[in-house]
């Protein structure tokens, strides 16, 4: 069964404007992304590659096209889009449940049950006997996954990702990678992700985008299919299809072919 468009981005450009002139980002950037599905971006450093999540965000507008969430036009920011920044961005002065609360504290939705979501949530993931703890004491992946909880406790449509691994060591990256890629699959996730590595963008998606440098457009899209039995991105890894793409998004990447 065909699933749902949850996120349909049409023909979006951005330029910008300074004392200097023009600069132009993007141009003419389409793809849709259906529910549940993980689609992970990569592009040369300065392609526009956040400024088209900040854009589907709804945090700037974009001097052309449009974005559609569920059929709805983008006109500014939405509950519905939950956001995961590099950086964790944990307040070291609340304990790890005080932190996982704050969506839900400023979105007015802090109640019995949501309550006891979020803390179902640190259960599940591992982080329920740590929840009294404060992010000082946690490890950085632990960080980064209670920043995911975080997220997901508002129980968001979509979930934006910029480089969420990149602040972490090589080992804590592929650890890590693998349990929130692991944790998007089980919640039922739709998720756009931002990365420079091209193994992690392979090792995570349903689809990679490959874009050019700027202004940055769309330069190929890859359905990633595996013959692995389980689809975690440790074991994707493993697949003899997964050095095929590798090599052929290495050699889209590279300016100089």
């Amino acid at each position: 069964m065909k699933k749902s468009k949850a996120v349909e981005i049409n023909n979006i450009g951005m330029t910008y404007h300074s004392l200097e002139g023009e600069t132009q980002a993007l141009q003419d950037i389409s793809f849709d992304i259906h529910s549940g599905e993980i689609v992970v971006l990569v592009g040369p450093s300065g392609c526009g590659k956040s400024t088209l999540l900040s854009i589907i965000s709804g945090l700037i507008k974009p001097s052309t096209g449009r974005v559609l969430i569920n059929g709805r036009k983008v006109e500014g920011t939405s509950k519905d889009i939950g956001y995961m920044f590099q950086r964790d961005h944990l307040f070291e002065w609340r304990t790890i449940l005080e932190n996982v609360m704050i969506g839900l504290e400023i979105q007015n939705k802090l109640n019995g049950k949501t309550r006891a979501f979020a803390q179902g949530l640190l259960d599940t993931y591992g982080l329920g006997e740590f929840k009294h703890h404060y992010p000082r004491q946690l490890s950085g992946g632990m960080r980064q996954r209670a920043a995911l909880i975080r997220t997901l406790a508002v129980q968001p449509e979509i979930l934006l990702m910029d480089e969420p691994f990149s602040a972490l060591d090589y080992q804590t990256r592929l650890a890590i990678a693998d349990e929130i890629g692991i944790i998007l699959k089980k919640e039922g996730k739709t998720a756009l992700m931002v990365t420079h590595d091209i193994a992690e963008a392979i090792s995570m998606a349903d689809r990679v985008v490959v874009m050019t440098k700027r202004p940055g457009m769309i330069k190929n899209i890859h359905r990633i299919e595996l013959s692995c039995e389980e689809r975690s991105p440790l074991k994707s890894r493993e697949a003899p299809e997964f050095r095929i793409y590798f090599n052929r998004i290495w050699k889209e990447l590279d300016v100089h072919v």
